[in-house]
């Protein structure tokens, strides 16, 4: 067994694994990490790169560029062009980003899960209960990207984005050992409510970005990227942005969570399973009627 694999296997040990990524003081090691991957001393840079290689076994053979000037850059990099196509159907609602697979399927009324056994309610992640209303009965797919991945997410389907309310909280860590222990973990973690439409048809959808321990920032392009979602404090932001399918929406600095939202008349596509891995701009949710 190599260095790494020992090293893998005693780090993802569920006890040593919670106690590493959430029994410490989660918001100032966020913060720290924030400022730590900004440091642009070439030998610190390659250090923490090569280390962040050696622990996620990231890919950066699709980067737009092969040199960053900082650990944040690499972490936030663009793709070269058509490196992750969206699918053509217009029926096909594509995956807003590259994730593992996590709890999905119907919404029970406004009951969901985030493992089995985890319940949570629709109106304890959005503070809306008009906007829980259009996705009673619906549909729901969690999406976590891990830290070795692209960490920029795209839009589904060619979109209006009506309004975004970003919600202050705590960053737990998002991982299958966290959402088995903590309950209601999404609820209780800083996010945003992304309410949009799709252009054609005018259903609503929503994407919920999920902060958790080690995101600097969740970033919206089609908002003020010079600064974080947190620095304005919690608050909707009324807007109508039309962002064309596969288009960039915006990032986070760190690995986190994307949960997705339809209402009636949407299914999971083929194959979507818990654990399947999945890439932007495939297949995600099909229209059924």
């Amino acid at each position: 067994m190599t260095v790494r694999a020992r090293l893998m296997r005693l780090l993802l040990q569920e006890d040593v694994n919670f106690l590493l990524t959430n029994r410490l003081p989660r918001r100032l090691a966020t913060q720290a990490m924030g400022r730590f991957s900004r440091i642009r001393q070439p030998l610190l840079r390659d250090l923490s790169i090569r280390a962040w290689r050696f622990f996620s076994d990231v890919d950066l053979s699709d980067a737009a560029t092969p040199r960053f000037a900082s650990l944040h850059d690499a972490f936030t990099r663009a793709l070269v062009p058509g490196a992750r196509p969206a699918d053509p159907d217009p029926d096909i609602l594509a995956s807003p980003c590259d994730a593992v697979v996590g709890a999905h399927g119907r919404i029970d009324g406004d009951r969901l899960y985030q493992v089995k056994g985890f319940p949570y309610r629709l109106g304890e992640l959005i503070p809306d209960p008009a906007v829980v209303e259009r996705f009673r009965d619906g549909t729901f797919v969690t999406l976590r990207l891990t830290a070795a991945m692209y960490h920029r997410f795209h839009a589904p389907h060619d979109i209006q984005v009506d309004a975004v309310t970003y919600l202050s909280g705590d960053c737990w860590n998002v991982n299958p050992i966290a959402l088995k222990r903590v309950e209601r973990l999404f609820c209780r973690n800083e996010r945003a409510v992304i309410e949009a439409r799709l252009a054609a048809g005018g259903e609503p959808i929503l994407l919920v970005p999920v902060a958790a321990i080690l995101v600097a920032s969740i970033r919206l392009a089609f908002l003020d990227t010079e600064k974080a979602l947190r620095e304005g404090g919690p608050r909707r932001i009324v807007c109508a942005e039309p962002i064309a399918k596969g288009e960039e929406m915006g990032w986070f600095e760190h690995g986190s969570t994307i949960i997705m939202f339809v209402p009636p008349g949407f299914a999971v596509a083929d194959g979507i399973a818990d654990g399947r891995s999945i890439r932007t701009g495939q297949p995600l949710l099909r229209r059924i009627l």
